[in-house]
């Protein structure tokens, strides 16, 4: 997901058997109830897949086969895949009020089966991918070869061993030369181990409701924010905080997957498809006072096959 911050107004995954043992799993995600999220469905129905043509919001998915023609379907997984289109046009073009996915919501919907500190579950570092090689591909030429640029200071959010940035850009070659990293993650092993890193700090970002991240105001142009949105209890102050600490028309990707640690997942998340996933966090940017403007979603999965 990629957003643009205005300079002027501070103002935004599944189930398996075991839910406590930290395992990463993957969720079906058709014949899910989506009735939290109905004025979502009524933005689809009335909107084209054409308007969001930029990279913004980014919906990352293990690559799936064919079902149909509109349809996809993980033959390994079950899992029912949004069609091509889909993901860009979850976004709505102007956001109403009624649109916010969080009204209506209750305590439930960030509650989590796992309810003890995030510092007990992260005390033992894990130095594995947490998406497919393909997904990770994506994710890491998104980020160095469009979203980054030399010179940029950025901030890695929620990061771990690895932040996907390719020393040089694959499209020109070029080394990609980065005034700052900074991580902010939950296991100091992990962090340190992060060769993309200048500096990093440990902070659970779910302690507090009131959270501060550690940086001054406009410290950063870019802020990454990977497969670890769907954990965070308070998305609304962190995402106002990420607008503090963004300069100037600086951005903030955040990107996606349809696999998860169930136990650590919020309700809102667990209980919705990858379609609703993009429209809340659409919405945590719209809704969270911290003038994120430029909000769009793109599909970066690899299921378009034969124009599909």
């Amino acid at each position: 997901i990629h957003y643009s911050k205005t300079p002027t107004i501070p103002s935004s995954l599944h189930a398996s058997g075991h839910p406590n043992n930290g395992e990463l799993v993957t969720k079906p995600l058709d014949n899910t109830p989506t009735s939290h999220l109905p004025s979502r469905r009524r933005v689809i129905d009335s909107l084209t897949a054409t308007f969001l043509t930029a990279a913004p919001l980014l919906a990352l998915t293990t690559t799936p086969s064919t079902a149909n023609a509109s349809t996809y379907r993980d033959p390994k997984t079950g899992i029912l895949l949004p069609s091509v289109g889909e993901i860009e046009s979850s976004i709505p073009l102007k956001w109403e009020e009624d649109d916010n996915p969080l009204s209506g919501s209750d305590s439930s919907s960030f509650s989590r089966l796992d309810s003890k500190p995030d510092t007990i579950f992260y005390s033992e570092p894990r130095f594995v991918e947490h998406v497919d090689e393909q997904a990770v591909a994506s994710m890491t030429s998104y980020i160095s070869d469009r979203l980054l640029t030399s010179g940029d200071a950025v901030l890695d959010l929620c990061s771990s061993w690895t932040s996907h940035i390719r020393p040089s850009s694959s499209g020109n070659g070029q080394k990609l030369e980065l005034k700052r990293v900074a991580g902010l993650g939950m296991n100091a092993k992990e962090l340190e181990a992060n060769t993309s890193l200048t500096d990093w700090t440990v902070l659970d970002l779910n302690a507090d409701a009131n959270v501060k991240l550690p940086y001054d105001d406009e410290s950063f142009d870019v802020i990454v924010l990977q497969l670890s949105i769907d954990y965070l209890i308070h998305p609304l102050q962190v995402m106002k905080e990420a607008s503090r600490v963004l300069r100037k028309n600086g951005k903030i990707a955040i990107l996606i997957s349809n696999r998860l640690f169930l136990s650590k997942a919020v309700g809102l998340w667990t209980g919705s498809d990858d379609i609703d996933h993009a429209y809340t966090v659409g919405g945590y940017l719209r809704f969270s006072d911290g003038g994120f403007e430029d909000i769009k979603a793109e599909d970066l999965s690899t299921r378009k096959q034969k124009g599909k």
